[in-house]
This record gives C-alpha cells, structure tokens and sequence, in this order.
C-alpha cells in the first residue's frame, strides 16, 4: 500500500512542477523608465516581457489604466492607448498617456498575471511658462554699454536661460538668476556695447526636455544726440568775450592822451553770461524708445540763455588816442 501511495503522489508532483514551470515561464525583463513629460504632451513608457504571457496591467497612481492579452487591449480611457513590438523573441508592451496633466505626475507600473515581479517608474509634469523681453524693440546709442532683460515666468521647473546676439558688438555678457521672491521664475540680463543694428535673442531650455523656447527683439542703433544750441551758444558768447578781452589789452597799450579831461563820468557794465549745462548719464536698461536729440535751430530765449549787454555813454568830447 505504501508503495502504491508513492507512485499516485508522483505523478501530482510532476503536474505541480509543469504548472509551476508554465507560471514562470514569462516574466518582465525590463521595466520601464523615468519620463519627465510637458503638460499637454505625451507619455510612453515600455515594458519589455519574455514569451508566454497570459495578462499585462499597466497602472497610474496605484490604479489599473490599461491591460492586455494576446488576442485584446482593455482601454478604460481614450487618455491611454497601447501599442506593441517584438525584439529578439521578447514581447514589448507599450503604454501612451495622450495630453499629459499635472495630475498625472506620480508612479507608473508594469505587471503580469500571477507573477510578484512587476516594473515601475516616475512619470515627471512640467509646465512651460512665458518667456518676454519686457519693452519690446529697442533703441540703443552707438558705442554706449547698456543692458536688454529677459524675464521667465511660471515655469514648473526653471528652465537654462541663455542670448544669441545677432548684432554687432565690442562687448557682451549675461547673468541669470531665480527670482528671489517666485520660485517658479529667473531673470537674465544681457550688458552689451552696440555697434549696429540687428536682433537679440533669449531662449529658454527645459532641463531633462528636448524643449526649446525663445523671444526676439530688434535692436536699433543710433548715434549719440547731436549738442544742443544752447550749449553752441555758450561757446559762441565765450569767444566774444575773449576777443573783447584781447582788444581792451590793447588799448592800454597804445599811448594816450593824457590832457584830456572828460565833463561827464561814464557808465559802463561789462557784459554778462549765464550758464548752465548738464551731462546725461548712460542708462542700465536700453531705452524702448528714440533718444530725444535737441535740434541746434531752437530759438533762445531770454529767460534761460546767454545775455550780452553793452553800455556806452554819450560823449560831449572826443577823447584822442594816438597807436604806435
């Protein structure tokens, strides 16, 4: 009896065996990876499986989204389709996220029917911001240093900020930097001399993404403001004054006569000017508009301009005087 015993349990061992065999016959060879997705895009994972698989789950979040057999694809939302391929004899399973949301962020599994062994991953959402050059076009004096700012905002993740200069320069440099008080947006500030006109360019790339995002403006270059009138005038009154000056130096030097005697005492004022001028500074940020250039045909008046008076008193007798 004991031996019959025997030989009817073996033949349930070597079922139990098959069994087992034909249960771990398919298993998951590489799980899926990291993906770090825009808000809006898609998401693909892959799932790579051995030959001989019964049931594929793919879950979000700890929820089952998507599964497959051999012969159909359960779809429980039109967000996840699936997608298949064969390589080298293993099985490859891929799931789509079609119009990624922040939502979506979190834990992305791959598993099988029967099996402890599954596949899991991270899917990342990013959210791009704005990009702007506040002021828009600018105007910018020739051979004057001046600085262009660029401004990211509302950016999940700050993106790498850098400028393409398209015109001709002496110098050129930028920082950039997080805004201290917005975690979700950095400036960068481009100093620059100009040379000529042309366009600057502030792009943005997204860390971990083949995202590229960039604003351009036109750069104009202008000449430095012509001088005004008022200060040709003050040089113009100068020289009057300093030829009068010449011709009074002169006279004294001429031999007069001194037998003259004059009735009436001459009043006389020596001539006057009134200035005031004042230097600009060059500014940080380029203008957005034309630099005001005063034109060298306004006409003086006499509250704020440069007054030449003579006097001259009205002579009863002619006084001599003899040059050598």
């Amino acid at each position: 009896m004991e031996g019959a015993a025997e030989r009817g349990v073996l033949p349930v061992l070597v079922v139990l065996a098959v069994l087992a065999a034909c249960g771990s016959s398919s298993e998951i060879i590489e799980g899926p990876k990291n993906v770090t997705a825009l808000k809006g895009s898609e998401a693909r994972f892959n799932c790579t499986i051995s030959q001989g698989w019964k049931l594929v789950m793919w879950a979000l979040r700890g929820t089952v989204v998507l599964s497959m057999t051999p012969n159909e694809t359960i779809i429980t939302s039109d967000r996840f389709t699936s997608a298949s391929y064969q390589e080298g004899g293993n099985f490859i399973s891929e799931m789509i996220i079609h119009d990624v949301q922040l939502s979506d962020a979190g834990q992305v599994k791959c598993s099988l029917q029967n099996s402890n062994r599954d596949g899991a991953a991270f899917l990342s959402v990013q959210v791009m911001g704005q990009l702007l050059i506040p002021g828009g076009s600018l105007v910018v004096i020739e051979d004057k240093p001046c600085n262009v700012t660029c401004r990211a905002l509302n950016w999940t993740l700050l993106p790498d900020l850098s400028w393409e200069i398209g015109v001709p320069v002496s110098h050129s440099s930028y920082y950039s930097i997080p805004e201290p008080e917005d975690l979700q947006s950095a400036v960068s500030v481009l100093a620059l001399t100009p040379q000529g006109n042309g366009t600057v360019t502030c792009v943005a790339e997204m860390k971990g993404l083949d995202v590229r995002e960039s604003v351009t403006v036109n750069l104009t270059v202008v000449q430095p403001p012509l001088e005004s009138s008022y200060q040709s005038q003050i040089r113009k009154s100068a020289t009057v004054k300093t030829s009068k000056d010449t011709a009074g130096t002169k006279l004294k030097s001429a031999n007069e006569n001194y037998g003259y005697h004059s009735d009436e005492s001459r009043t006389t004022q020596p001539a006057s000017l009134h200035a005031k001028s004042s230097e600009a500074g060059v500014p940080e940020q380029c203008s957005s508009r034309q630099p005001h250039q005063e034109s060298d045909h306004r006409q003086l008046g006499p509250a704020n301009h440069p007054q030449v008076s003579f006097y001259v008193a009205s002579p009863k007798k002619v006084r001599n005087v003899t040059l050598v």
